[in-house]
């Protein structure tokens, strides 16, 4: 009897869910290009013995009929080449999962080129840290609804369990569906930790408060509406010491690099016309900090002086919290619009619920708050944004003062928080009913004759203005 599946890839991603399989009773087996990798993760489960390859023939030749392969491997050409690799031993109702980052577009072409040979195809995007993945992640698929049965019972069996004990993963719909929801993941995820980092900001230069009283205010709000797997995670962090006792976190270069899913979904986003301000600041404040030399020399030829925030630190604390909450609700607005507008554009019907609830305990940003974000959407299915749902404008009744008031105290100081900065503007953008947008349009006609529609004509009609005449 062959193997349930086939899992190439072992590396720390790949490891880990070899493991999970491996820890529940499943059968996989198991292949890497690399000997160091096999021997690594041979010499750590005595459960996987056996289990390894010797090479791609043994690989394919050991899976049971019809054969799934797992790919767990850098996005891109990496995928490509394995795809070609595996083909040749392939037959007609096989199937290719590919468990990677990868762009949705390239999930879409490898997805037709493989039908046009006979194998199925799926995008399967994984969230979690490297401990979820062992311990169980969210699955979030994507592919031809033929596959969708066959690979539905084996993601459900690795993967977490929600409180209501529903598993966290999802069949998103078809072509590049589940790696598209993954990357709205990814930026949405790079939106919590810009917050926190902001957060952080705040407290550490603008308040002075040491490691200890920041890892203290942030623990505490892990029993608040912001709480979540992230917040944890940054708890953990700043209780870390160096070997000689030093604060570790004070000892890291403060460059933040990335793998491309927020620069992809801001520029996809860009391409709809979805309002994702929020999304976009975090990618540009990792940008930014990676200019570590640049920073520095501007600091001594520009000056840098940060004042201390003014006011009680216990009542900037409670603000900073509510600026979390206010900051962390628009920003998801921004996720789920992009999700929904790319559904309506792409065919796709993802159903915001269903994926609030996968993420809800499997992903890294999972936490409480995604509960609202189900019930918003369950409530209204039409929702056009979080912002009009009642619950959430309780939640930015009660917290967007605090946020106001926490940027203007920052600009005052001169601490850059962009994303805070940029979730005020997007909010009052968003519920603005004027906005001086006919100055440019009225430019844009002026300078290149491109029209205008008027406010006392019906909408669509375009009109043109004789700039150069005297009325």
């Amino acid at each position: 009897m062959g193997a349930e599946f086939g899992l190439f890839g072992l590396g720390r991603v790949g490891g880990n869910l070899a493991r999970n399989a491996l820890s529940r009773g499943l059968k996989p087996r198991l292949f890497d290009r690399s000997a160091e990798r096999i021997g690594s993760l041979r010499a750590a489960l005595a459960s996987a013995e056996g289990r390894f390859a010797i090479d791609e023939s043994d690989f394919v030749a050991s899976l049971a009929s019809p054969r799934i392969i797992l790919l767990s491997l850098p996005a891109g050409k990496a995928v490509d080449e394995a795809i070609e690799r595996f083909l040749p031993l392939l037959s007609a109702g096989d199937a290719i999962v590919d468990a990677g980052d990868s762009w949705f577009r390239d999930s879409e072409r490898r997805e037709v080129g493989l039908a046009e040979r006979g194998i199925l195809f799926a995008g399967l995007g994984i969230s979690g840290s490297a401990e979820d993945v062992l311990q169980g992640p969210a699955f979030m698929a994507g592919g031809g609804p033929g596959f969708r049965q066959a690979l539905m019972p084996l993601l459900e069996r690795l993967c977490a369990m929600g409180p209501d004990g529903r598993p966290c993963a999802i069949w998103v719909g078809p072509g590049g569906a589940g790696h598209f929801v993954k990357m709205t993941h990814n930026a949405i995820e790079y939106a919590d930790m810009e917050i926190l980092a902001e957060a952080y900001h705040i407290l550490k230069s603008g308040l002075r408060a040491n490691r200890e009283e920041v890892r203290n205010c942030f623990a505490s709000w892990e029993r608040s509406e912001v709480s979540s797997r992230l917040l944890s995670l940054s708890v953990d962090v700043l209780s870390k010491d160096d070997a000689d006792g030093t604060p570790l976190i004070d000892r890291i270069l403060d460059r933040a690099t990335q793998k491309g899913s927020g620069i992809r979904a801001t520029e996809y986003a860009l391409e709809l016309g979805v309002q994702a301000s929020t999304l976009s600041e975090a990618v540009f404040a990792r940008n930014l900090s990676t200019h570590k030399d640049e920073r520095v020399m501007a600091s001594a030829l520009l000056g840098e002086h940060v004042t201390r925030a003014s006011g009680s630190p216990a009542s900037l604390m409670d603000d900073v919290r509510k600026a979390v909450l206010a900051s962390k609700i628009i920003a998801y607005s921004e996720g789920f619009a992009l999700l929904s507008k790319a559904s309506e554009v792409e065919g796709w019907s993802i159903d915001p619920v269903a994926v609030a609830h996968v993420w809800r305990s499997g992903a890294l940003i999972r936490g409480p708050f995604l509960d609202h974000v189900a019930e918003a959407y369950s409530l209204s299915e039409d929702l056009p944004s979080l912002l009009h749902d009642a619950r959430m404008k309780i939640l930015l009744d009660q917290s967007l003062p605090a946020l106001r008031r926490v940027v203007a105290r920052a600009i005052e100081s001169g601490l850059p928080i962009p994303l805070m900065t940029a979730a005020v503007s997007s909010f009052d953008g968003q519920r603005s009913s004027w906005l001086p947008a006919n100055l440019i349009q009225a430019l844009r006609d002026r300078f290149g004759g491109h029209g205008f529609e008027r406010v006392d004509r019906p909408r669509g009609e375009i009109h043109f203005a004789d700039w150069e005449g005297t009325s």
